[in-house]
């Protein structure tokens, strides 16, 4: 027997509907959606659906979705597209300082290395990047955020919910406070699709990110929400893909079964939320009921994604304790 898997924060598989949509692009619609005959007609219109699928699942507008080659790539567009609209000030090292005018990000010591890599970058560059604490449970406090913010701030990036203990951030009012000042808000929702609800105009967001892997589609497949208005700079330059926001021949099998496995997650939602978290609260239980006060709970007890259980077994280390039950797949972290 395969060991049982437990590491669905690190990947999902393939749903085997979404395989299913996907094949016929593989096979007989190989037209390149940007050509005017019938068989590029035929690829644009799956890709346009894919886009309203997706679009539906976040409560957005089609032509709000970014299609890209993953959750990482969407990340690094958002953040490096917002601030990149200003090139000047990133150059003023090379010239003989920072600028006084640079680009000032928000973000937390928590996030992914896919927002966490291209603040930095762009810290090289000459922004100025403030990285925000958490409390014990992983939280951010958005009075934080409030206090953090000055004239030059042009982008708050916080995830939706963190990756390894599952905690959910109060991003809803973190936009709240971003949006009196005119600062575009920016969260990583790879992990958050499909187990929660997550919907664009109530966060209050102008960018979220998406990844397929995470939502029972192939990996090397994300978009990225951009809210009407928001002019973001293109992180590959080309042709005009994407309505010029994206260069790139669109991945049509790839598109279709992130757009299939959109519509799944929203029409198994919210269903889906309470059955993980049964399941999730039923093996915490049980590791309670074996193991009593040497098992601590990892993450907000409450306010975290219904399909992460995060624990410490107190005197053990997590990879060697891994390493001893061969029949379970599991993760110290998110992978």
């Amino acid at each position: 027997m395969p060991p049982i898997y437990l590491d669905y924060n690190a990947t999902t598989p393939i749903d085997p509907p979404v395989v299913e949509s996907m094949l016929p692009y593989l096979r007989e619609h190989f037209g390149n959606p940007s050509s005017a005959h019938a068989y590029g007609k035929a690829a644009h219109e799956a890709v346009e659906k894919a886009r309203r699928q997706v679009a539906a699942l976040i409560g957005a507008q089609p032509d709000e979705i970014v299609f890209t080659g993953g959750g990482s790539e969407a990340s690094n567009q958002a953040i490096k597209g917002t601030c990149l609209r200003r090139p000047r000030s990133f150059f003023a090292r090379l010239f003989g300082g920072r600028s006084p005018d640079a680009v000032h990000i928000i973000t937390t010591a928590v996030e992914h290395p896919a927002t966490l890599e291209p603040v930095a970058f762009l810290g090289r560059l000459g922004a100025s990047v403030t990285i925000l604490p958490v409390d014990w449970f992983g939280s951010v406090d958005p009075d934080d955020v409030k206090r953090a913010i000055v004239p030059r701030t042009r982008l708050v990036t916080i995830m939706h919910s963190n990756n390894e203990v599952g905690t959910l951030m109060p991003i809803r009012e973190i936009a709240a406070i971003c949006r009196e000042s005119g600062i575009l808000v920016h969260t990583d929702c790879a992990q958050s699709l499909g187990k929660v609800h997550v919907n664009v105009t109530e966060l209050g967001v102008d960018l979220l990110t998406i990844a397929g892997h995470k939502l029972y589609a192939p990996k090397g497949v994300g978009a990225l929400f951009v809210r009407r208005g928001v002019q973001l700079e293109p992180l590959i330059h080309g042709a005009g893909h994407e309505s010029g926001r994206r260069a790139g021949t669109e991945n049509v099998p790839y598109l279709v079964g992130l757009g299939t496995a959109a519509e799944i997650a929203r029409e198994s939602l919210p269903a889906a939320t309470e059955k993980l978290k049964r399941l999730r609260d039923r093996l915490h239980e049980a590791l309670k009921v074996a193991l009593g006060d040497r098992i601590i709970l990892n993450g907000h007890p409450e306010k975290r994604l219904p399909n992460t259980l995060n624990v410490n077994f107190v005197g053990h280390i997590g990879s060697e304790f891994l390493m001893k039950v061969p029949e379970i797949a599991a993760s110290t972290g998110s992978a």
